[in-house]
């Protein structure tokens, strides 16, 4: 009797220990990502190599410019917290997110297969378009006209970029790099002979490289671009940086940082297309 009393004290306490572990473990996975930024007190966002979206100093290795780093900046400063930037690739943020290694991404595309695995803001961060820089002599004018097995164009790799490319020219030469300063330096090289992303980052190379030919092929594809956040049950984190988002943009916020960063980055604004719908048929 006392040899069963013992195994029986023994059994439960080990259930009691399941227990608390298994309790301990479901509230961790509880938390929600607005009660986690709270409590770490930073806000980590997702960022790579692309002008003018976000721009790392090389020689200090600080993410210092871009519309992506000030719009971290205002929204860390809007909840108390502090700013931390978090490396990713285009291909590897839905991955980052989903894995809780940021707290979101900017400016991705809100395609069918990536609201499969991560959840969006309703309202873009902006509108633009899919371009191409090509070598002098080359005619980017239309997509159909690039696609030809003889024409060679690099592009991010698993991005919409990518996606787009492989529809409207899948009998080209379509070579995949891990992000967007590869695949320009790609075509600088001479690797390729094009490059194709959007059309921002591409004002901001072809600034940076003083050669290559900018076009906005034919049919052209503009699309928003949203805040891609982690899906999960509790939409609080979600929602404020919908309206959030969406203040700044109606009231031009948006629209005037990336300006700011055109200017400060060598581009007269006014040779850009505007990122905010409302305003691409006013300049």
């Amino acid at each position: 009797m006392k040899k069963m009393l013992t195994k029986l004290a023994g059994l439960w306490t080990a259930l009691v220990i399941l227990a608390v572990t298994a309790f301990g473990a479901q509230q961790a996975q509880a938390q929600s990502t607005w009660e986690a930024i709270q409590e770490r007190g930073t806000l980590r966002i997702g960022v790579t190599q692309a002008p003018p979206w976000f721009t790392k100093d090389l020689r200090t290795g600080e993410w210092t410019g871009g519309l992506g780093i000030t719009l971290g900046k205002q929204m860390a400063e809007a909840l108390e917290v502090e700013l931390e930037t978090v490396e990713v690739t285009w291909g590897t943020a839905i991955a980052a997110l989903q894995s809780d290694k940021i707290d979101l991404m900017y400016f991705l595309s809100p395609t069918a297969s990536r609201a499969r695995a991560i959840d969006f803001t309703q309202n873009p961060l902006a509108y633009i378009s899919q371009a191409v820089m090509a070598a002098e002599g080359l005619d980017a004018s239309t997509w159909a006209g690039l696609n030809n097995g003889d024409i060679s164009l690099s592009v991010p790799q698993a991005t919409s970029m990518d996606q787009f490319l492989t529809r409207m020219a899948p009998d080209a030469d379509i070579q995949r790099f891990p992000d967007n300063a590869a695949s320009i330096a790609a075509f600088q090289s001479g690797r390729v002979d094009a490059v194709s992303l959007m059309l921002p980052p591409l004002l901001s190379a072809r600034q940076k490289l003083g050669s290559g030919v900018i076009s906005v092929p034919v049919p052209a594809f503009t699309a928003p671009v949203n805040i891609g956040v982690r899906r999960e049950a509790d939409k609080t984190w979600r929602d404020w940086l919908d309206t959030t988002s969406l203040y700044w943009y109606e009231t031009g916020r948006i629209q005037g940082w990336y300006d700011e960063f055109l200017v400060e980055f060598g581009v007269d604004p006014e040779d850009s297309p505007p990122i905010q719908r409302e305003l691409i048929f006013m300049r």
